[in-house]
C-alpha cells in the first residue's frame, strides 16, 4: 500500500513545491511509482511541469464531479493537476459532512497503484491542508534555512499534533527538509543547528543545496532530473530520496 506524505510549511517561499517534485522525481530514479497531488490553487507544482489545462483537477474531484484523475508527465510519475478554481473549494466544502475526510476517500481507489503519494499542500493552514494530513501518513517540513524561516515552526507542531489527536492516530512528522542551504553562510548553519535541537533526528541528514538548477528547471518545465541530472540540485535530492526509503522502510518494520 503506497506511503502517503504532506509537504507542508505554511510560509511561502521555503521550496516546497520544489521539494514536492523533486522528491517524487527522485523516488521515481530510485524505482518507486509516485503520485504527485497538487493541491494548491496557485497550481505552481502542475505549472512547473508543464502540465496544460486539464478537465478534471483535484478540484473537481473534491467537488465529487470525478475520480482522481492522473496526467503522466513521465513513466513512473503521475500528477493530479490544480487550478485557481480550488481557491474557492474551501467555502464551498464548509457546510460538507466529513470535510476532513474528502481526500481520504479520493485515495482510497489509487493505493494499491503508488509507492507513494506526495502532497503539495498550499500555504495556508485551512481545510484543503487538514484534508491532506488528515489522509497522510507522515509530514515533511520544508524549511528555508532562514531567520523568518523559523517562525510558525511550534503552529505547524501545533496543527499536526491535534490532527493526530482527533483525526489521524497514524499521522507523524517524517522529517524536516532544509533548503537553499550554503555552507559558507553563518546563518544557515545556525539556522540548521536550531531546527537540530528542536526536531533532533527528524531532520534529514541532507542538506537540499541553493543550488540555480533548481530554479531553472521549473521555467524549462522539467524536474531536476530531467533538466540537469549531473547537478548539485539532483545529488541533493537523490541523497535525500534514498534518506526517505531507508526511514520509511525502518517504520513500516517496526
Amino acid at each position: 500500500m503506497g506511503k502517503i506524505i504532506s509537504l507542508l510549511n505554511h510560509k511561502g517561499g521555503v521550496g516546497k513545491t520544489t521539494s514536492a517534485i523533486n522528491i517524487g522525481a527522485g523516488l521515481v530514479e530510485l524505482g518507486q511509482k509516485v503520485l504527485l497531488i497538487d493541491l494548491d490553487p496557485q497550481a505552481n507544482l502542475t505549472l512547473s511541469l508543464g502540465i496544460p489545462r486539464q478537465k478534471f483537477t483535484i478540484y473537481e474531484s473534491i467537488r465529487g464531479e470525478s475520480e482522481l484523475v492522473p496526467y503522466n508527465v513521465k513513466e513512473g510519475m503521475d500528477v493530479i493537476t490544480s487550478s485557481l478554481d480550488l481557491s474557492g473549494a474551501e467555502m464551498e466544502l464548509i457546510n460538507e459532512a466529513g470535510r476532513e475526510y474528502i481526500l481520504q476517500e479520493l485515495f482510497q481507489p489509487v493505493l494499491e497503484e503508488y509507492d507513494y503519494i506526495i502532497i503539495d499542500c498550499p500555504p495556508s493552514l485551512g481545510l484543503l491542508t487538514l484534508n491532506a494530513l488528515t489522509t497522510s501518513h507522515y509530514v515533511y517540513i520544508p524549511l528555508q534555512t532562514e531567520f523568518l524561516a523559523l517562525q510558525g515552526l511550534t503552529k505547524i507542531k501545533q496543527v499536526i499534533d491535534k490532527v493526530r489527536f482527533r483525526l489521524n492516530k497514524q499521522l507523524q512528522i517524517g522529517g524536516v527538509i532544509a533548503t537553499m542551504y550554503d555552507a559558507r553562510k553563518v546563518l544557515n548553519r545556525d539556522v540548521v543547528a536550531t531546527i537540530q535541537k528542536y526536531f533532533g533526528d527528524k531532520v534529514f541528514n541532507t542538506l537540499i543545496r541553493d543550488n540555480v538548477t533548481l530554479a531553472e528547471a521549473p521555467a524549462q518545465r522539467m524536474d531536476i532530473f530531467s533538466y540537469a541530472k549531473s547537478s548539485n540540485g539532483a545529488k541533493d535530492y537523490l541523497n535525500l530520496c534514498k534518506e526517505i526509503l531507508e526511514r520509511t522502510a525502518v517504520k513500516e518494520e517496526a
